[in-house]
């Protein structure tokens, strides 16, 4: 009877009973594991943008990050250097519903300047790096439409394509995901013509305070030759920031930082 029913439960997993997880569930979880371990959370990164050639520019920020009820979540990031960066900040507001815009703002203070970023920009570079404002706080997931492309031992692998093709520069992109962990470990984007031309890859994880955390990661411009590396260090989880830091109408925040930017 013993034998009997093995043989039946391997028949069923043969069969698709016991089925993969969906692809808005791994969607979902990988999701959660890039930008929502803990309640809040806060990193230094440095951050070196390298040209064809081999020069490098390099700038240092604090970023900080807390989650809200529904899914929403808030970033503040304080740049230290270079000298023309120095104080600089860039906060986003990010909505995680369907049809709604991130907030995203950047403070000048040579210029006694708070500029609101707009929707469209979103693509654009981030502070002269491969990495684009989006890259921040992630892209909504209710932007694109999500196949399950392929299935490996180790990673899943996610076709996303653009709802709405005209808002962006790629026609589609891919992500491949770790089984283990569900943390995203390279994404390719595609242009209009089907052509490879910038990768995202997380290149070194470590587990901190238990959750896995990229602590390295790089984006390839395959057009230009150039990258980008950010190192992150002296990451911290749940560590009780106060909500009046995010506040996009709190202009006290951006003029006079919070210690845990400053320090």
């Amino acid at each position: 009877m013993k034998k009997w029913i093995t043989a039946l439960t391997a028949v069923a997993v043969v069969s698709g009973v016991y089925a993969e997880m969906s692809v808005d569930e791994i969607v979902n979880k990988a999701n959660q594991a890039s930008y929502y371990a803990g309640k809040d959370g806060k990193a230094d990164v440095e951050m070196k943008i390298i040209d064809k050639s081999g020069s490098e520019r390099t700038r240092e920020f604090t970023l900080l990050r807390m989650n809200f009820e529904g899914g929403d979540q808030k970033f503040y990031v304080y740049f230290k250097k270079p000298a023309d960066l120095y104080k600089q900040i860039f906060r986003v507001w990010k909505k995680v519903g369907e049809g709604e815009n991130d907030v995203r703002q950047m403070f000048l203070p040579a210029l006694n300047l708070n500029r609101e970023i707009a929707p469209g920009d979103k693509r654009t570079s981030f502070v002269g790096s491969d990495f684009v404002y989006e890259d921040v706080s992630g892209r909504n997931l209710n932007d694109d439409v999500h196949e399950l492309a392929e299935t490996t031992d180790t990673q899943y692998v996610i076709k996303n394509t653009p709802k709405d093709p005209g808002s962006v520069e790629f026609s589609h992109y891919t992500i491949r995901i770790d089984k283990e962990t569900f943390l995203p470990r390279k994404a390719e984007y595609f242009d209009k013509n089907g052509k490879l031309y910038r990768t995202v890859e997380a290149t070194k994880v470590e587990t901190i305070q238990g959750y896995p955390t990229v602590i390295e990661s790089v984006v390839s411009d395959l057009n230009t030759g150039g990258k980008t590396v950010n190192t992150f260090s002296n990451i911290q989880y749940d560590i009780g920031l106060n909500e009046q830091i995010f506040d996009t109408t709190n202009e006290r925040s951006l003029r006079r930082p919070p210690r845990e930017v400053t320090r």
